[in-house]
């Protein structure tokens, strides 16, 4: 699969990225792929694995019923999920926004927000870094490509980001689950000087928003009758070493490297999707 030069970002963009933490890239996905991806999602629901491989265990199962789901590491369960995991495109963007000369994929996940018109509540993905959860990871060098299989708004629960926060360092108020986002943001302690300010990132199906690995980031319900269905490609340059004895110990991606302090995050449970 070749690079989509029209979709790179220019210099303004990695400007705006760097200053932000965040950036919203054109339409990369077409119509045609789009609709094979939604489809194979709905398999890796049903059990249906095409690689004969399941998702990383421990995520959304049938009997949880009409919640937020959550899979990890979908790229093992399906060829097309795994083309758009290690999309070089996605990689090349990231590379550019990064200042990186090689893009790893650190994980993904399949991500499905359930519709429900009469929702006002519930569904919501907390105010979080995704940092938080990655310590293992030495240094923050990481970034997610977020892709939406729908259009996202307000209404069905896009996400929102708080601009500048990826220079903020780790705060006091991280959980992704967390229903109660107002709560979260009266108790999160900011930096001096600083204030929390929202941006929503509405976005057409086949767009991707890159973030930083501490950029602020939530979501709201999804108040309609259909699905926001995304795929989450976290990313990592190719200097991002292993640190041990942090809270990211019990993450999976330790296992999966299956080293020891200051290795590389590298091999085939890590693919490069884009080396300069």
């Amino acid at each position: 699969m070749k690079i989509n030069e029209v979709v790179m970002p220019k210099a303004e963009d990695v400007a705006f990225y760097q200053d932000n933490g965040y950036w919203i890239a054109p339409k990369l996905i077409d119509d045609k792929r789009l609709e094979l991806l939604r489809e194979r999602m709905e398999r890796v629901y049903n059990g249906e694995y095409e690689t004969g491989r399941g998702p990383w265990p421990g995520g959304w199962q049938p009997e949880q019923g009409d919640v937020l789901r959550k899979t990890d590491n979908s790229h093992w369960t399906d060829h097309a999920l795994r083309g758009l995991a290690t999309d070089p495109s996605i990689g090349a963007i990231a590379a550019a926004l990064m200042g990186a000369s090689s893009i790893r994929l650190w994980h993904d996940q399949l991500l499905y927000k359930p519709g429900r018109p009469d929702r006002r509540s519930g569904g919501n993905v907390g105010w979080h870094q995704d940092y938080t959860y990655w310590q293992c990871a030495a240094e923050p060098t990481l970034i997610t490509a977020w892709v939406a299989f729908d259009d996202v708004d307000l209404d069905n629960g896009c996400m929102q980001v708080v601009p500048r926060s990826h220079k903020w360092g780790m705060l006091n108020v991280n959980d992704f689950f967390e229903q109660d986002l107002q709560k979260q943001q009266e108790g999160m302690e900011l930096p001096e000087n600083e204030r929390f300010e929202v941006v929503s990132l509405r976005m057409k199906a086949g767009q991707v928003s890159f973030h930083h690995a501490y950029t602020l980031h939530g979501s709201g319900p999804n108040t309609t009758a259909h699905p926001r269905r995304s795929l989450a490609v976290h990313l990592m340059t190719g200097e991002t070493r292993y640190r041990a004895g942090t809270r990211g110990d019990n993450h999976m991606n330790v296992g999966l490297l299956g080293g020891k302090d200051g290795d590389l995050f590298e091999g085939p449970s890590f693919p490069e999707l884009y080396r300069a």
